[in-house]
């Protein structure tokens, strides 16, 4: 048995309980967890603006220690430390065979089959995002753990899994950012910084981070942020202003809101190029006119998982670490235990703070 944060019904909160794993079976992995960062897609999950069955475990974005292997696991065996995946690819739909992982038909079917049960009482647990890192251990498929490359502390290793991937891949596979560029950032939480490290790794000239919250703006610059901005309804024009007055060459919308998205858009140039990575509901409408999109040129794009391969992108990432290019610290605000997710989950709804890092006894062993 091993103590979790429960998802009992979506919408209500989440309960600290002891459940049952059992040993990982063909092609799957178990591994005990060093951390687990607080994402807010988690927060999505919880509240149903993102479908997952009830009751289970949230939590995709973690790293540790593999402590058993299925039959048939030969990439990782017991000992090795590991990051998690959420979206392994199949390997074999559609989008696995035109080189687009991110889109797998068959990476969320984990998260709809059950994979413990609650010590109370029996009842089935689901994944959340097929990982379940909000608890002290979990059972994975296999290919949902990815080695950790050499040199990365396991604890931050945790981030890797969503945040830094997300933006790493928004502004390098997605944006295509180049050297000298303009880059606008909107929304300064875990993802927010992620993109900004990767706008200044990037090359990109200025970098204008945008949020809600007065209290980001040391966090973004030191992110990278070359200017922030508060978000109001001068926003665009602002943008638009500390970018020479042709706008930004890039925005990055990483907050999934409506008016974010459309903010973002108006403050590119013609020509620019707008990424949405955050998740909004579906009430969140985004509206264009005919002739703006005709009359601007500009391009807006969806961003799943940063348009990233895990697998080939972890190791060039871990470079920038290791070489200092890449603070993963830097996007922590919060360390916590199991029992301050839901604290978290108020941070992230009032927009305090950047990522909020579940730190497991033993962490790091």
């Amino acid at each position: 048995m091993v103590r979790a944060a429960v998802l009992p019904a979506v919408g209500a909160p989440l309960q600290i309980a002891e459940i049952v794993l059992p040993a990982p079976g063909p092609g799957q992995v178990r591994i005990r967890l060093a951390a687990a960062g607080v994402c807010h897609s988690d927060l999505s999950l919880s509240n149903g603006t993102l479908r997952q069955p009830v009751p289970a475990v949230l939590g995709h974005e973690g790293a540790g220690r593999v402590t058993a292997v299925g039959e048939g696991v030969t990439h990782v065996a017991p000992g090795d430390l590991v990051v998690l995946n959420w979206a392994p690819s199949c390997g074999g739909c559609h989008f696995c065979g035109i080189g687009e992982p991110w889109l797998c038909a068959g990476s969320a079917a984990a998260a709809a089959v059950p994979y413990a049960t609650l010590a109370a009482d029996g009842r089935s647990l689901y994944p959340g995002l097929g990982t379940a890192v909000f608890a002290e251990e979990t059972v994975v498929r296999a290919d949902a753990a990815i080695p950790l490359p050499l040199g990365i502390p396991p604890v931050e290793a945790a981030l890797l899994g969503c945040a830094v991937l997300t933006g790493y891949g928004a502004v390098h596979h997605s944006a295509k950012v180049r050297a000298g560029e303009s880059v606008a950032v909107y929304g300064v939480g875990g993802v927010g910084l992620a993109t900004l490290q990767s706008a200044r790794i990037a090359g990109a000239g200025t970098i204008v981070a945008v949020d809600v919250s007065p209290a980001k703006e040391g966090l973004a610059r030191a992110a990278g942020a070359t200017h922030f901005v508060v978000a109001g309804a001068d926003t665009a024009k602002t943008v638009r202003r500390l970018t020479g007055g042709w706008g930004a060459d890039v925005a990055i919308e990483c907050a999934g809101r409506a008016d974010a998205i459309r903010t973002a858009w108006s403050s590119t140039r013609k020509g620019g190029r707008t990424t949405v990575v955050g998740i909004g509901g579906m009430d969140q409408q985004v509206t264009f006119s005919a002739l703006e999109l005709f009359h601007f040129g500009r391009t807006l794009s969806g961003c799943v998982y940063g348009n990233s391969d895990p697998a080939k992108d972890l190791p060039v990432i871990a470079g920038h670490v290791r070489a200092g290019r890449f603070d993963l610290s830097a996007l922590v605000t919060a360390r916590i235990g199991l029992d301050g997710i839901a604290g978290a989950f108020e941070a992230m709804l009032a927009g305090r703070g950047g990522r909020s890092l579940v730190v497991f006894s033993g962490a790091g062993a």
